[in-house]
């Protein structure tokens, strides 16, 4: 059995996570451990950038607060802007001794509605709570689920980024030549 450490106590967080390592190891049942970790990193990060280091940093952090794992998660949510529109999407980190895996989540466009409150300093979740008169939809299905009829649900969304993670785990002999894991300071190398 996997111990995993989870960067996160948000139920869809950790739900994306047990998903996504049963689709890729449908053998083994994970131990997920839960731990509050700071992104290091602003409130609502507003690009890609910023928003995979907050992933890396939350992976870190889980990693300090629990060295006895096999895996240290950490997902991060952000946005950005291109040419006057907001995208929402989110970064996972998953760390291991030996290797480092990312993966980034799809991506969809926010309502000019949701995007104003945004720029105004409301976080995410908090604006779909407003705009979508919710309640801590950031621990349900999210502003994806919302805006897509829940087609796609947030723990959905997270769940392939963290398979996309895991690719390098699953195939560590292609991977085993990773030397440098980026950190806050060689993050330029991302």
């Amino acid at each position: 059995m996997k111990k995993i450490v989870v960067a996160s106590k948000n139920p869809v967080k950790v739900q994306a996570v047990k998903n996504g390592f049963l689709r890729m190891y449908p053998d083994e049942s994970p131990h997920i451990l839960c731990v509050s970790a700071e992104s290091g990193v602003s409130e609502q990060p507003t690009s890609d950038q910023e928003t995979l280091q907050g992933a890396i940093n939350r992976a870190q952090a889980a990693e300090r607060e629990v060295q006895n794992a096999d895996y240290w998660v950490g997902i991060e949510g952000g946005i950005e802007e291109h040419d006057g529109e907001m995208s929402a999407f989110a970064w996972v980190v998953i760390k291991s001794a030996a290797l480092l895996g990312k993966g980034r989540t799809g991506t969809f466009y926010l309502p000019p509605q949701v995007a104003n409150l945004i720029q105004q300093g409301v976080e995410l979740g908090e604006e779909d709570d407003i705009v979508f008169n919710q309640s801590n939809s950031k621990q349900k299905n999210g502003a994806i689920g919302i805006l897509s009829g829940n087609a796609v649900t947030r723990t959905q969304l997270y769940e392939q980024a963290v398979i996309f993670a895991l690719v390098p785990f699953k195939n560590s002999q292609l991977y085993s030549q990773q030397k440098d894991q980026p950190t806050q300071s060689n993050q330029a190398g991302i």
